[in-house]
């Protein structure tokens, strides 16, 4: 065999043995697994939350209540047979557990409503009329102009000041059929205080100090920082390419000053973020929806300063989701339960099973 013989078939035998590998690695990605999501609890570990409720809407149902439950924090069934638990509410749910261990919600009829409804319970399965709160816009301070809209209220109740602050969204520019987006651009959430949810604090207020649109707007704290986690309303650009992500700003004080909303933690066109604690107490699970009504997205990290990373779910292929919530579940909250209240929920209202294709 000559030399050039020699080469051409140490040239075939590479070429072969490139092709050996990578039909080896085409077979390893078919079946590979990638690392489950953290914040289950392992051996030796104890369990912190014990269970999950998401207070929701639904695609064909919007703005009304539904119920799905989760035992992990990532898996998630609906309950009531997918029907609604509760036909007086309408609004974007979103539930608070106040100092007296009860149970509070939110909600408004329509953005145009001028008042802000709030229900009580003791076990999430029965509501009753607790207040109203109208707030005067008009009389925000450095925000004449406001419209009299209110959008999708919240609640946290802040253990530091022993308040609840409860806030929304208000825009101060009607939208034009050349310019549809500056409505939702001119969105700018206030705030009030109150003891009770009876009575509140004057006039609202505005949560921030720089002129961004935001709506969806939620207050969580971890160790001694506030996280107001946001969603950034202006429309993307490539002169605002954050547009319609989620984004969180951060204080050392519960009303502010407020940082700048640090980078997306989302895609673009995702909104209503929603906050819970893994079941080991270790990680956070931050949900949000791609609207209207696509998909729900997770993003994960283990504390609110990030870095956050975005897992691979609700895909229904079940050896290919690392969580799975239910078709046309739209936005809404979640919270913490004890498996006393998942269990007295699950009686009381029964589970769907979901159904997942197999690859």
């Amino acid at each position: 065999m000559n030399q050039t013989e020699r080469i051409q078939n140490l040239k075939m035998n590479l070429v072969y043995r490139i092709l050996c590998l990578v039909a080896l690695m085409g077979s390893m990605n078919l079946t590979a697994q990638q690392p489950d999501i953290p914040g289950q609890v392992s051996e030796g570990e104890s369990l912190k939350n014990e269970a999950y409720l998401f207070a929701h809407m639904t695609h064909e149902d919007y703005g009304r209540l539904y119920y799905s439950a989760s035992l992990d924090g990532l898996h998630w069934q609906r309950l009531n047979n997918g029907e609604r638990v509760f036909d007086e509410y309408q609004g974007h749910p979103d539930i608070c557990k106040g100092p007296d261990g009860k149970y509070y919600i939110l909600g408004n009829t329509s953005d145009s409503s001028p008042d802000i409804n709030i229900w009580v319970s003791d076990d999430l399965i029965s509501w009753k009329k607790h207040g109203v709160y109208t707030p005067n816009l008009k009389q925000t301070p450095d925000y004449s102009e406001a419209l009299q809209r209110i959008g999708a209220p919240k609640l946290f109740y802040d253990e530091a000041s022993a308040q609840f602050v409860m806030t929304w969204h208000t825009p101060h520019k009607e939208g034009t059929k050349t310019d549809p987006e500056r409505y939702w651009a001119s969105q700018r959430t206030l705030y009030v205080l109150s003891n009770d949810l009876k009575t509140f604090s004057d006039t609202p207020k505005k949560l921030f100090d720089w002129n961004i649109g935001t709506i969806d707007v939620i207050i969580r704290k971890e160790e001694d920082t506030y996280f107001a986690i946001i969603k950034d309303e202006t429309y993307p650009t490539l002169y605002w390419p954050t547009g319609k992500t989620i984004r969180i700003a951060r204080s050392d004080s519960l009303l502010g000053p407020y940082s700048f909303p640090a980078d997306p933690i989302s895609p673009n066109f995702r909104e209503a973020p929603t906050l819970v604690p893994s079941p080991n107490n270790k990680v956070w699970y931050l949900y949000y929806e791609q609207y209207p009504g696509v998909s729900y997205g997770l993003s994960v990290s283990d504390n609110l300063n990030g870095p956050w990373y975005q897992a691979s779910g609700y895909t229904f292929y079940s050896d290919w989701d690392k969580y799975a919530l239910p078709k046309e579940v739209r936005h809404g909250c979640m919270i913490t339960i004890s498996k006393k209240e998942y269990n007295q929920l699950v009686e009381k209202f029964e589970i769907v099973k979901e159904e997942f294709n197999e690859k």
